[in-house]
């Protein structure tokens, strides 16, 4: 997956979770999982600027 793959992604996820969290409630059951779907995804594309030799020490 490509870094803007990723971007992507984020984006439609972040905006799922506005959506979900101003129909029910950002703490609603629904919105938590969007929020850490999107918190798996925002970790993903960090790792994209972390230097390898970081990753690999």
């Amino acid at each position: 997956m490509t870094k803007e793959d990723l971007l992507s992604l984020i984006e439609n996820k972040r905006s799922e979770l506005i959506l979900i969290g101003s129909k029910y409630g950002l703490s609603s059951p629904l919105a938590l999982e969007r929020s850490q779907e999107l918190d798996m995804l925002l970790n993903q594309y960090d790792r994209y600027s972390v230097p390898e030799e970081l990753v690999n020490s």
